[in-house]
């Protein structure tokens, strides 16, 4: 019994062993793809031989060496054609999605901050002592408002005086003209008396003035700020009694891109939100001509009303302008792709299966994807495959429900 048992072991190895020499492969390493590969009868016939002969008649498969070299043998379009690039390769399988041109409204954001519209320093125009100041910090005053008033001083008692010298003038006129009339003066007495009323009638209007300029007013409606002179200060003309800001209309300041400039236009209408949360609307009101060197970007400014001073100076904000509206088509941010020349563009089918490019602006990026346009109405865009594609090439186009397109 137990020979029977180490006998047909044996048996069973030398079988496995004829079975792997007569199908199995040896590789010599290092000679290269394909290269070095011969069977394992080889082992024990070198040169050939009977089980050689055997396993050629059971496995008369072409060897590994034989296959490569007949694959280099061939043209190199006839390979392509094998692995399906060729001329006569099936057309590559791409996945479009139909895309309709919507017209929408074309919006350009601008990043900035908010400026008053003017801020202007009131001086007095004549020296005095400060007697009153009317206004405090923060106060909103209108246009004319008294903000100082100067000591008038001499200033009255000389607009007396005036108005005195201009009565004996006008009555010296008025009893010449008598006169005359009456044939007891001269005619040519007339324009003496006619220059004595006129300088004192200037003598009057010049003192008036002068005493008008004790009371120092604002010339525009705004928001007071420092400095603000002091009660018994002394101040000489050109010195300031308040700074009075003009926030209403208030001014956004941004830069527009150079690449954005063919959008920019005065009159076109904007709307304004500031970091803070007040908002307002307005309209371009300056674009600059001239970019800036560092940036290469273009000034613009954007008037607002601002009648509740909400909106304040110096805040940053951001504006949207409407450019106005244009045909646009809303894709995937993944369809766009790049021809030979760097374009940035997007790949379609046209005529059922022909692959062609199209370059394209993008205006908007949305949550629901990019807005672009310079494109045709009705497109095929390529939305898986566009990369391994190029244009007049042949492509069986399937839409995203699996059909295939027409």
């Amino acid at each position: 019994m137990r020979a029977f048992w180490s006998y047909g072991t044996a048996l069973v190895i030398i079988v496995v062993i004829a079975i792997w020499m007569g199908t199995g492969t040896i590789v010599d390493g290092g000679k290269g793809p394909g290269q070095g590969e011969r069977s394992a009868v080889s082992l024990i016939e070198p040169d050939g031989g009977p089980l050689t002969e055997a396993v050629k008649s059971v496995a008369p498969d072409t060897s590994a060496d034989e296959v490569a070299s007949e694959e280099a043998a061939k043209p190199i379009a006839e390979r392509n054609s094998d692995a399906g690039t060729g001329t006569d390769a099936a057309p590559r399988s791409v996945r479009i999605q139909v895309s309709l041109a919507k017209l929408m409204p074309i919006e350009v954001p601008l990043r900035g901050r908010t400026e008053a519209a003017s801020t202007v320093s009131v001086v007095a125009q004549t020296s005095g002592l400060v007697e009153a100041v009317n206004v405090e910090k923060g106060e909103t005053v209108e246009a004319g408002e008294i903000l100082c008033q100067l000591d008038q001083g001499a200033r009255k008692a000389a607009v007396a005086q005036a108005n005195a010298a201009l009565a004996q003038a006008q009555t010296a006129f008025d009893t010449n003209a008598s006169l005359r009339q009456k044939g007891l003066a001269a005619p040519n007495t007339q324009q003496g008396a006619e220059a004595s009323l006129a300088a004192a009638k200037a003598a009057l209007e010049s003192a008036e003035i002068e005493l008008s300029r004790t009371e120092v007013k604002s010339e525009i409606s705004g928001v007071v700020q420092a400095p603000l002179a002091q009660v018994g200060s002394m101040l000489n003309p050109g010195q300031p009694c308040a700074t009075v800001v003009q926030l209403d209309p208030i001014k956004f300041t941004a830069s527009v891109p150079e690449a954005k400039m063919a959008y920019a236009k005065v009159g076109l209408k904007a709307k304004v939100t500031t970091i803070t949360g007040a908002s307002g609307e307005g309209k371009v009101t300056y674009v600059a001509s001239t970019a800036d060197a560092a940036t290469r970007s273009f000034p613009v400014e954007i008037d607002l009303p601002n009648s509740d001073g909400k909106i304040l100076s110096g805040v940053t904000a951001d504006a949207v302008v409407n450019v106005g509206s244009a045909p646009v088509h809303v894709l995937p941010q993944s369809v766009l792709t790049l021809n030979d020349e760097g374009v940035l563009g997007i790949r379609t089918v046209e005529n059922g299966d022909t692959v062609a490019f199209h370059a394209v602006d993008i205006i908007k990026d949305t949550r629901d994807g990019i807005w672009v346009v310079g494109l045709p109405p009705k497109i095929s865009v390529i939305t898986v495959g566009q990369e391994y594609v190029k244009p007049g090439q042949i492509v069986e186009a399937r839409v995203m429900d699996g059909e295939t397109a027409s």
